[in-house]
């Protein structure tokens, strides 16, 4: 495997950062090179946040070039949209559904385009696109902050990545606080039946 890229797009205090850090983990597991960065736009809750994740064999830089993401794990729709620089035809988009509109939009009075409307201008990059009702299964879970959880839960049932299940669940039960590991392994799994269902 010569590498394999994931960027992952949201908003401040949805936890992509922690999602970032247990997919590198759980690649470094399973001995391969990682290298994670951060783009920050606004760090504070609200503002946009990327992440970068880069695993593979001889992986020197953690910076991903446009058009070379294998997958893109969107945990909020409109900034999914923002980051299909990092998209081509190859791209797999898994995207959550929780929506927290910029306050940008707000104060210009622009109102945040559907769901409908958010994927097919997605549809332009790239046709693999699975919308996942994170909303619902972390509160399945126990707590919308899980939300983290279901998406990667998601992400490891396409088998894309090369990193095995149990790998990401270790990755999460190191990295979690330990009140919060059942809740966020339970969002995990209910992410990785929703996508192998």
């Amino acid at each position: 495997m010569e590498e394999f890229n994931v960027v992952l797009a949201g908003v401040g205090g949805q936890g992509i950062l922690l999602a970032a850090e247990v997919l590198g983990t759980a690649a470094l597991k399973e001995a391969l090179d990682v290298r994670i960065s951060e783009i920050h736009g606004m760090a504070q809750r609200g503002g946009a946040v990327i992440s970068t994740v880069r695993i593979g064999e001889n992986i020197f830089s953690p910076l991903i070039l446009e058009g070379n993401a294998d997958v893109i794990l969107g945990f909020e729709p409109l900034e999914t949209l923002r980051s299909t620089k990092y998209a081509s035809e190859k791209t797999l988009i898994i995207m959550g559904d929780e929506v927290i509109p910029p306050p940008a939009l707000t104060l210009k009075g622009e109102t945040y385009p559907s769901m409908d409307e958010i994927v097919e201008k997605l549809k332009r990059f790239s046709k693999n696109i699975i919308v996942v009702e994170t909303l619902r299964l972390a509160e399945k879970a126990g707590s919308l902050v899980v939300q983290n959880a279901v998406l990667l839960g998601a992400l490891a049932a396409t088998g894309k990545v090369p990193v095995k299940k149990e790998s990401f669940v270790e990755a999460l039960k190191e990295l979690v606080p330990a009140e919060y590991v059942d809740m966020n392994v339970k969002a995990f799994e209910l992410g990785y039946s929703y996508v192998k269902s």
